[in-house]
C-alpha cells in the first residue's frame, strides 16, 4: 500500500459528540452490533494518512436520527449534523466531504433538509438508511424526495440499518444483517421502478452491495416474474447502482463484485471507525494486491473524481507526516500486508 494519499473514501463516519451524548441518553451505546467507536477529526486524519486516503466523504451511520421519536426533535438532530459536517469539510479543505442526514422517515423533512444540505451547505449528497424504522428505501410515499434528488442529479449513499426484526443470538447485525438490509433495499428500489422514474440520482450501495452482486440473476428472475419486465433489463438496472468496497475487498467478493458492476461503478470505502483500522488495512491489502494497476487506479480515486466532479480540481495535498510517523506507518503497512497473506486459503 502506497504511502501517498491518493484514495477517495465514500464509507468513512463520523461520531460527533453530541450525537454520542443523544445516543447514551437514549440508551444506545451501540450500532450493529457494535460498541459506538472514539472518533475525533484527528484520529479520522492519522486513519486515512496511514490507509492512502486523501479524501474522505464522512456520514452518519446507523441508526441515524431513526432513534428519536418525535419528527421535530429529529430534524433538528439531522440539521445540528449536517452543519458539523459542512464545518469538518470547511476546517479541512480537500480532506473531507459529507453525505447529509436526513431525517427519515418523514420524507416531507428530508425534501426541505435534502435541499437545505445541497444547495445551501455545500453536501456532496445524502445518506439514506435501507429502512427507517421499519419502511424501506423504494417503498409508497417517498417521490417527493426522490423528484427533489433528482432534479439535483444527487448521489444517495445508501447505509443499512437493523434489519425490523430481532436480532439472532451470536450473529451481530453488522456481520450478515446489514448485507441482507442494503439488498432489500436495493431490491425494492429496482422491483418498484425508482431506479428507472429518477435516472439523475446516483445510488451508492454499502459493503459491495450486499448479497446484490452475488444474487442478482435470481433476483432478476423473481423481478421478472412479478412485473412481467424483461430479465436482463431488471440486470442493467441492478449493474446501474454504485458499489463501496467497504469490508469487502476479499479474494472472494471483489473479483465478484468487478464482474458484476459497471465499469466506473466501484468506490474505495473503509467503514472507519466501526471497522477498526485493522481491519481497513485488511480489506485495503485486499484490492492493492487483488487487481491490475488501471482498475486499482479507477477504485481509489478515478471513479469517485467522475462521481464528486469537485474531487478532481486542484486536490489539496495532505501535509507530509514527521519521520516518526512515517516510520510508524511503513511498520504498520508492513504487518499488514503480511498478516493478510498469511490468512489466505492456501497460505504457508
Amino acid at each position: 500500500m502506497t504511502s501517498a494519499p491518493r484514495r477517495v473514501d465514500v464509507h468513512h463516519h463520523i461520531v460527533p459528540p453530541f450525537y454520542r451524548d443523544l445516543l447514551a441518553k437514549a440508551g444506545i451505546a451501540e450500532a450493529g452490533g457494535r460498541e459506538l467507536p472514539d472518533w475525533s477529526p484527528e484520529s479520522a486524519l492519522e486513519t486515512m494518512d496511514l490507509l492512502g486516503t486523501a479524501t474522505a466523504i464522512v456520514s452518519v451511520s446507523t441508526p441515524g436520527t431513526g432513534f428519536l421519536t418525535d419528527p421535530r426533535g429529529a430534524l433538528e438532530l439531522a440539521r445540528s449534523l449536517n452543519e458539523f459536517s459542512a464545518s469538518l469539510a470547511a476546517d479541512h479543505p480537500g480532506r473531507f466531504g459529507y453525505f447529509a442526514t436526513l431525517p427519515m422517515p418523514d420524507a416531507t423533512a428530508s425534501v426541505a433538509e435534502a435541499v437545505r444540505a445541497l444547495d445551501e451547505l455545500g453536501a456532496d449528497g445524502v445518506t439514506l438508511l435501507a429502512n427507517n424504522q421499519g419502511t424501506y428505501l423504494g417503498a409508497g410515499g417517498q417521490d417527493r424526495l426522490w423528484q427533489a434528488l433528482n432534479e439535483r442529479g444527487a448521489v444517495v449513499f445508501v447505509h443499512p440499518a437493523d434489519l425490523p426484526a430481532p436480532a439472532v443470538e451470536n450473529v451481530p447485525p453488522f456481520a450478515a444483517d446489514f448485507l441482507l438490509d442494503t439488498t432489500r433495499a436495493a431490491y425494492l428500489l429496482v422491483r418498484n421502478g425508482i431506479v428507472t422514474r429518477y435516472p439523475n440520482i446516483r445510488f451508492t450501495l454499502s459493503h459491495a452491495g450486499g448479497f446484490v452482486p452475488y444474487a442478482s440473476h435470481r433476483m432478476a428472475v423473481a423481478i421478472a416474474s412479478d412485473t412481467g419486465r424483461s430479465p436482463r433489463d431488471i440486470l442493467d438496472d441492478l449493474r446501474g447502482f454504485y458499489f463501496d468496497t467497504a469490508l469487502s475487498s476479499s479474494p472472494a467478493a471483489l473479483p465478484t463484485l468487478l464482474a458484476f458492476a459497471r465499469p466506473g461503478h466501484v468506490l474505495f470505502g473503509s467503514d472507519w471507525p466501526f471497522a477498526p483500522t485493522a481491519a481497513g488495512q485488511y480489506f485495503a491489502n485486499g484490492l492493492d494486491t487483488g487487481v491490475d494497476p488501471g482498475t486499482l487506479t479507477a477504485v481509489d480515486r478515478t471513479n469517485a473524481e467522475a462521481l464528486f466532479p469537485r474531487l478532481g480540481v486542484a486536490p489539496v495535498p495532505a501535509p507530509a507526516p514527521s519521520p516518526a510517523a512515517r516510520l510508524r506507518q511503513s511498520a504498520q503497512r508492513a504487518g499488514a500486508r503480511l498478516f493478510f497473506r498469511l490468512v489466505q486459503p492456501g497460505a504457508r
